[in-house]
């Protein structure tokens, strides 16, 4: 069974950085699509950043050229570096996970593993 799990979430500044982190376990990392959500309240979810297993990656525009996503297929996780981050950045983010090859996506109804969530909180 895949199980995702976050971590590196918190309360900074506007302007401040962030990392976030999460670890698959429980299936066949390399051959997943990786990517990160975010929700927050009152909103739907949306696509933040993904990643295939080749390091090609995805970004919503809101966050193109401050976000950067990496993996590490030998210890199975995918992180998001966050900069410059904003208020507007507040949101649960949650790491999710489909099986796939060519160009991540970025639309929350194809991806069937996910994260329990992590809350970024930027105040201005």
């Amino acid at each position: 069974q895949v199980q995702l799990a976050e971590s590196g979430g918190g309360s900074v500044q506007s302007g401040g950085s962030l990392r976030l982190s999460c670890v698959l376990s429980g299936g066949t990392y390399v051959s997943f699509f990786m990517a990160w959500f975010r929700q927050a309240p009152g909103k739907e979810r949306e696509g933040v950043a993904s990643i295939n297993k080749d390091g090609l990656s995805n970004y919503a525009d809101s966050v193109k050229g401050r976000f950067t996503i990496s993996r590490d297929n030998a210890k199975t996780t995918v992180s998001l570096q966050m900069n410059s981050l904003k208020p507007e950045d507040t949101a649960m983010y949650y790491c999710a996970a489909v099986n796939g090859a060519g160009v991540p996506p970025l639309r929350r109804t194809l991806y069937n593993y996910w994260g329990q969530g992590t809350q970024v909180t930027v105040s201005s």
